[in-house]
């Protein structure tokens, strides 16, 4: 089963740079930076708004936890939002993909 972790950077260098560690660590396949995007968030009662890359992560759903953690451990922000969901539909290729992160690949 295919896997993907959502994280917002403080800029591109930083999205890069993660998803660098994370592919060369063999915990995901690929990064994906997306951005600049906008977000407006509420942070310790306070309304704020930000540009920031988005740090798309895709993975094999055994890996999911160890991603999540190893991301919040390696991101500059204290408390950073990482979100990670197991796909329930993913093409043969890209689960095969993936699967070799975990040595089940084709």
């Amino acid at each position: 089963m295919s896997a993907l972790v959502w994280c917002p950077c403080p800029d591109e260098d930083t999205a890069k740079g993660l998803a660098r560690t994370l592919v060369e660590e063999g915990l995901a396949a690929c990064g994906n930076v997306i951005g600049p995007v906008h977000s407006v968030f509420s942070w310790q009662g306070e309304i704020g708004e930000a540009n920031e890359f988005g740090l798309l992560l895709k993975t094999d759903a055994r890996l999911l936890d160890r991603v999540v953690a190893r991301l919040e451990r390696a991101h500059p922000y204290s408390e950073p939002a990482v979100l990670g969901w197991r796909c329930e539909a993913s093409g043969d290729a890209t689960r095969a993909w993936l699967g070799m992160l975990t040595g089940d690949g084709a």
